[in-house]
């Protein structure tokens, strides 16, 4: 593996369900702009999420959140010094959440060196295709903030 590819950065979402597909808007801007880093979407349940780390020194997950917080928030978490709340990226599609597979992966001892997680706070998880107007504002700082995200 290359050098420049040691952090990959995964955009998570259903792209028919409104704020959800957040992470995976993120990613497909962050295609679109920088070839510094791996970048990937994707769709699928946490269970297999493992594996798309494998490799990697760096992880950054992009999914959407329901916290309670004011929607277009954005949290950062570092997910190798601190636990992922069950509660906090449990508001999805996916039947094994992103925070149910890191601390899988971290009991059996398959996190990589480091790991961000930012979530973007969700208002409409309906079915549906436009993003609402906070998530839409915070995927410009977000894809803006991780265009500067190097480490290669």
């Amino acid at each position: 593996m290359s050098a420049r590819h040691r952090t990959r950065i995964i955009g998570i979402g259903n792209q028919y369900r409104s704020d959800d597909s957040i992470g995976l808007r993120v990613a497909a801007e962050l295609k679109s702009h920088s070839d510094n880093v791996d970048i990937i979407e994707y769709g699928g349940d946490g269970a297999t999420l493992i594996d798309l780390w494998d490799g990697f020194d760096c992880i950054v997950i992009v999914d959407a959140t329901r916290s309670g917080s004011v929607p277009g928030t954005v949290h950062r978490l570092d997910a190798i010094a601190e636990e992922v709340p069950s509660t906090f990226f449990n508001y999805s599609t996916h039947a094994f959440s992103v925070a149910e597979a890191i601390e899988v992966a971290r009991r059996i001892k398959r996190l990589p060196k480091e790991m961000l997680l930012i979530g973007i706070e969700g208002t409409n998880f309906d079915p549906g295709l436009e993003l609402s107007a906070p998530v839409e504002r915070a995927l410009q700082e977000v894809v803006v903030e991780l265009l500067s995200y190097d480490r290669a």
